[in-house]
C-alpha cells in the first residue's frame, strides 16, 4: 500500500470535534476502498484539513472523502517518508 496526503481547503473555523467527526465519517466507509486513515490534523485561522492514510490508489482516497461528504481538493503520494 501506498501512503497519501491529502488537502481540504475552505474549512475556515473547523473545530476539533468537527474534525473528529469528519475523520470518524472516512473511519467508518474506509474499509470498504482498502483504505486507513492515519491522522488529520487542521488550521482553523486558514481552513485547510490534511490528512495522512495508506491507499492502493489516490482515487480510493478521493472516493472515501467524496462519500463521507469532504471532498478532497489534493490529493498527492507520499514516494518517501523518514
Amino acid at each position: 500500500m501506498s501512503r497519501f496526503m491529502d488537502v481540504h481547503h475552505g474549512m475556515t473555523g473547523i473545530t476539533a470535534d468537527q474534525l473528529a467527526r469528519a475523520h470518524q465519517a472516512d473511519l467508518a466507509i474506509e474499509n470498504e476502498e482498502g483504505v486507513h486513515f492515519e491522522k488529520a490534523w487542521a488550521g482553523p485561522a486558514s481552513g485547510t484539513v490534511y490528512c495522512l492514510s495508506q491507499a492502493p490508489s489516490a482515487d480510493a482516497v478521493r472516493r472515501v472523502h467524496e462519500r463521507a461528504g469532504h471532498p478532497a481538493d489534493e490529493v498527492h503520494p507520499i514516494p518517501l517518508m523518514v
